[in-house]
This record gives structure tokens, C-alpha cells and sequence, in this order.
């Protein structure tokens, strides 16, 4: 049984490989759309091309964290909050510039995701989802009533950043390097030793452990990297919207952000941005449909779309939990011919 664990660690790791290439090709397909977007776009289009991208750095950062290191994290929107504070913070009271503040924010958060994830050494499953809950929180009250730092309720107004000086443009043109960057490299990341370890993690603690490998360290490192990739996207936000305060960073914007995960696929960066994708224009979808409905009287269509993106966040991770767990990159895959029995018997 001991050889049988090991060897399925060691068949996950060549598994993973196998997927980059795939990836790859697939990233730089996207990327290709994403540079050429502003010659034919709206600045609505670019505006909410800008938020997919933010979004999908965020998603890859929980990516690492839930699905490589199979660690749950359900608090991950309170890590963007610590990069979008830090960031605004330096560019208030320092007037450092967008990519000095991406670091600012990305830095930040990595030490704040190094504390919450200590929990992680000892405890694991639902468990941990509830000690990363409690990260979610403690962070929210400290957003919250940090007044003399913070701004409290009302947050910090931020000046306009105006990139390359192309405005909108430019900053997109930003976003979307940062976001094309930052998905190659949590790609190429599980090229490496300490990639391979999350993996091996994930799959069973001991055989790692088997395989000479710091399971505490990896773990750690898991949380930190994740928790750094959500700093970079809080940074970004912050620059974005212009202003930062609590509500920016609930729960639901933590289970936006899993549900990304869910839905794009685990243990897949390509997964990563078409789930922060499909998800971020969802509720763009929903909102054309609800005005194209011949409703009566002055009905509030920002009504009725809070809850049902509610309705549909939860009936998503259900679904695709239910029937389709590699979420659409397993979709991707068969629509290419591969089969996912190997994957099925790697899970059992």
C-alpha cells in the first residue's frame, strides 16, 4: 500500500507535465486576443477586459493554494484586501508608482498569508476552510475599524493612474502584461522542485514526507504564494476602481473566487483565467437578458440580479462539482479527445 501511495504521487507529478504544453498553447491564444482587444473594443469591453484579468490573477493565486496544494482556503478576498490597502497606502502617502505598489501589495500579502496559513501545518479539509474563515473576518474587522489607517467604511480615494500615458488604454495594456506574466509563471512554477511539492502534498502528506520533501515548508510556501498572487490583483483593483474599503473584500467576494477555481478547473492555470473569465461575465450576461425581458413597470433590474448572481454562484460549484469536477478545462480536454478515466483513477 506504502509503494502504491508513492507511486501515485509520483504519476500525479508526470500527469501535470504532460498538461503545460496544452496550456501554453492555450495562454498564448488568449494572449494574442488580449493584446490586439483595444483596436475593435469599446471602452466598456476594455473595462471589462481590465476586470477579467484582475480577477484571473487572483484565481490563479487560490488555484495554487486549493487546488495544486489541495489546502482549502475560503478566505482568500481578505489577501486581495491587504493588496489593495498596501498598495493604496504607498501610492497615498509615498506617491510610488503602479508597478512599485503591485509589489507593495503582492510583498504584503505574502507575509500576511505566511501567518494564516500556520493553521494549515496541523490541520487540513474542512477544518482549515473554517481557520481560513476566521482569516477572512479578522481581516474584514481590521479593514473595517482601522479608521486612522484604513478610512474605515468609507475607505481611501485613490488619484488616477494613467499608464504609458494611453489612459484606459494603458492601463489595460498593464493589467493584462501583469496577468500574462504572472499565469506563466504559476505554470512554470510546478516545472520546479517546490511546484512538485505542493503536488505531492496534496496527494498524500506522508509519501511526500517519503519522498524528502518539507511538507510544513511546502504547505507555508502554498498559503504565501497564493495569498501573493491575491496582494497583486488587490494592487491592480485598487488602481482600477480608484477606491478601497471593506465591501470590496466579503465573503462573497471569497467564494467568487472559489467558485472561479471550481468552475475553470482545478490544478490548472489555463482553468484559472477562463473561470475568473466566465465568471466575471456572468453577471454582464444576466443583466443583458433581465433588460431584454419584457418586464413590467419600473422593475429594478440591480435588484433582481444581486441575488440571483447569488443563486448561480452556488448552483455553478454544484453542477460542475456534480458533473463535470475538472470544471471546463475538463471540457477543453475531451473536446481535444482525451479521455479522463486516468484522472478519475488518480482521484480514487
Amino acid at each position: 500500500m506504502h509503494n502504491n501511495t508513492v507511486s501515485t504521487v509520483q504519476s500525479s507529478l508526470s500527469d501535470q507535465t504532460g498538461r503545460t504544453r496544452a496550456d501554453m498553447i492555450i495562454l498564448m491564444i488568449l494572449a494574442a486576443v488580449a493584446v490586439t482587444l483595444p483596436a475593435y473594443a469599446s471602452v466598456y469591453m476594455l473595462y471589462m477586459a481590465s476586470l477579467v484579468a484582475i480577477n484571473a490573477i487572483a484565481t490563479v493565486g487560490l488555484n495554487i493554494t486549493v487546488g495544486y496544494a489541495g489546502l482549502l482556503s475560503i478566505g482568500h478576498s481578505a489577501f486581495v484586501g491587504v493588496g489593495a490597502y498596501a498598495a493604496g497606502l504607498a501610492m497615498l502617502h509615498l506617491g510610488t508608482p503602479l508597478l512599485v505598489n503591485v509589489v507593495i501589495g503582492g510583498v504584503a500579502a505574502f507575509a500576511v498569508g505566511l501567518v494564516f496559513g500556520i493553521p494549515s501545518v496541523r490541520i487540513k479539509g474542512v477544518y482549515l476552510a473554517i481557520a481560513t474563515l476566521a482569516a477572512q473576518y479578522s481581516l474584514y474587522f481590521i479593514f473595517q475599524q482601522w479608521t486612522s489607517v484604513t478610512g474605515g467604511d468609507r475607505g481611501l480615494s485613490l488619484p488616477a493612474t494613467n499608464l504609458f500615458g494611453l489612459g484606459d488604454t494603458g492601463f489595460y495594456y498593464g493589467v493584462v502584461t501583469i496577468a500574462v506574466l504572472l499565469a506563466i509563471a504559476g505554470r512554470n512554477l510546478f516545472r520546479t522542485r517546490l511546484g512538485r511539492s505542493f503536488i505531492a502534498v496534496r496527494e498524500r502528506d506522508y509519501a511526500a514526507e517519503v519522498l524528502g520533501i518539507n511538507v510544513i515548508h511546502a504547505k507555508l510556501l502554498a498559503f504565501g504564494i497564493g495569498a501573493a498572487f491575491a496582494g497583486v490583483s488587490g494592487a491592480l483593483t485598487a488602481h482600477f476602481l480608484r477606491l478601497v474599503n471593506p465591501d470590496q473584500f466579503t465573503l462573497t467576494v471569497s467564494v467568487f473566487f472559489l467558485a472561479a477555481v471550481v468552475v475553470g478547473g482545478r490544478a490548472s492555470i489555463v482553468g484559472s483565467v477562463l473561470g475568473a473569465a466566465f465568471m466575471t461575465l456572468i453577471p454582464e450576461f444576466l443583466r443583458w437578458v433581465l433588460a431584454s425581458l419584457p418586464l413590467s413597470g419600473q422593475t429594478n433590474v440591480a435588484g433582481l440580479l444581486s441575488p440571483l448572481r447569488e443563486i448561480i454562484f452556488g448552483t455553478l460549484i454544484i453542477g460542475f462539482l456534480m458533473f463535470e469536477p475538472r470544471g471546463l478545462m475538463g471540457i477543453v480536454e475531451r473536446l481535444r479527445g482525451r479521455s479522463d478515466e486516468g484522472a478519475e483513477s488518480k482521484a480514487e
